[in-house]
């Protein structure tokens, strides 16, 4: 037990340290060149965060730390990226909440339908960068020999479909919906009466127009950036599941760098998130504007119906609740009040 408690002391200290200074040294080394993939497309809140992360990065090291950021799924999904991460032959990957349960399940407790809400947000984000639940998940990122570098900003997935007007929660029974891996989504889309197909993030725009499958699950700006509007015709403001894209990098890797570089990917990682979820703020209202533009007709739930739809997903919570950590949990909810 005294073991463990040292151990995670360690993490802990080391997850705060670079963001306890006033400022990084200036780094003096070697050049240093890293790469960044990440699944989202140009223009995303995700993308244009790490954008500012890589700019930030090149002015605080005077151009002696240089990253390549690969968006769009070039070099791959989530999983296929992280795992080049995991084994050392790429730097950094941006992998969603859902997806990271494929690594550790102790990320499954993000997916859980409505264990978030947005009028708490702040609590999530001051748990996630500087407290506990933060600490928590490093500790899990390190197990399987990663560190976290930053929780982006992604959202509340809400339903869409490409053929069935979505007027009432029974409209979603018979959808064939495009999941992640993640299997708590799986189970949420099976207690509404949908038969869910997990396909990868950059196949997602091919299934929807060949018809693979007729609905997904996500965010309005990201349906937007990724130009899925032009295959959707209906929506529904479900908002089921909050979820984040994870910045991580290879930990032997970070801790193989000279300190004043790990401090300045520590800062400019920060200062990046900062200004990524001060541009998501308003995104959810003018994406949504987006897609009226495009025709697609939205179905607003009245409390009636979101009461409902929670009482639907209940049965998820009470499937998975024992194969989630408690402590996990316990961290989680502690932040929604």
């Amino acid at each position: 037990m005294k073991t463990k408690l040292i151990s995670f002391l360690v993490v802990a200290l080391s997850f705060f340290t670079a963001s306890a200074l006033m400022a990084a040294e200036p780094y003096t080394g070697k050049t240093i060149k890293l790469r960044i993939a990440s699944p989202s497309p140009n223009g995303s809140n995700m993308v244009r965060g790490y954008e500012k992360f890589v700019e930030l990065v090149k002015e605080k090291s005077n151009d002696k730390i240089q990253i390549k950021l690969f968006p769009n799924a070039v070099l791959g999904s989530d999983r296929t990226t992280l795992e080049s991460v995991q084994r050392g032959t790429l730097d950094m990957a941006s992998c969603s909440s859902p997806n990271m349960a494929s690594f550790a399940r102790e990320y499954m407790v993000f997916d859980l339908p409505y264990i978030t809400s947005p009028e708490y947000q702040q609590n999530l984000y001051n748990a996630l960068d500087k407290g506990e639940l933060g600490k928590y998940f490093e500790t899990v990122a390190n197990r399987i020999g990663l560190t976290t570098i930053m929780w982006s900003e992604y959202g509340y997935r809400n339903y869409v479909s490409t053929n069935k007007p979505l007027n009432n929660l029974n409209d979603l029974k018979g959808l064939k919906v495009r999941t992640t891996d993640s299997p708590i989504e799986v189970a949420v889309a099976k207690s509404l009466g949908m038969v869910p197909a997990p396909v990868s993030w950059g196949e997602t725009f091919t299934a929807l127009q060949q018809g693979t499958v007729d609905a997904e699950g996500n965010n309005w700006e990201h349906l937007v950036t990724a130009k899925h509007i032009e295959v959707l015709k209906y929506a529904m403001d479900s908002q089921h599941n909050y979820s984040m894209h994870i910045l991580m990098m290879n930990k032997k890797a970070f801790d193989a760098l000279p300190p004043e570089a790990q401090a300045i990917l520590r800062e400019a990682a920060a200062e990046a998130l900062t200004w990524q979820r001060k541009i998501s703020e308003n995104l959810d209202e003018t994406s949504k504007k987006a897609m009226l533009d495009a025709k697609i007709k939205f179905h607003d739930l009245s409390d009636a119906e979101r009461a409902e739809l929670k009482t639907k997903t209940k049965v998820v919570w009470d499937e998975f609740k024992k194969e989630l950590d408690p402590k996990a949990l316990e961290l989680l909810l502690s932040t929604q009040k």
